[in-house]
């Protein structure tokens, strides 16, 4: 099994402006999002995981422990409640959103890169993050 804890750098992206148009994510938000190139690093010590995501536009941290509901306001700004659950190699986030709408992330982990495939109200988006 692929570890987790890494460094990650954006490589490709699909479908992703359609992914945050269906978030409902506004126009200037979304161009911002498809042209930057997030570095994701995650890290875990005593069963806390940190999350954290760092792009030209903002960074954000999110620290959480497996299987426990932890408040994230999200980049585009919704309060959500979220869950992160560990299944082999995939890390599992479940965001549901306070106002507007829920996503799914699936952080799938290989020895050279994170494939994240992010999904709401049946539109995917698939990232494939390079492991550094």
């Amino acid at each position: 099994m692929a570890k987790v804890p890494g460094k990650y750098t954006l490589e490709n992206s699909e479908n992703f402006d359609e992914f945050m148009k269906t978030l409902g994510v506004g126009m200037m938000l979304r161009k911002l999002g498809t042209t930057s190139k997030p570095t994701v690093e995650l890290s875990e010590e005593n069963g806390v995981w940190t999350l954290k995501t760092i792009s030209t536009m903002k960074t954000t941290e999110l620290k959480f422990k497996l299987g426990e509901e932890v408040d994230e306001t999200t980049m585009d700004g919704r309060d959500c409640k979220t869950v992160f659950t560990l299944e082999g190699n995939k890390l599992i986030q479940d965001q549901k959103a306070s106002k507007g709408k829920s996503a799914k992330y699936i952080r799938e982990f290989t020895d050279t890169h994170m494939i994240m495939t992010a999904e709401c109200d049946g539109v995917v988006s698939k990232r494939t993050y390079k492991r550094q």
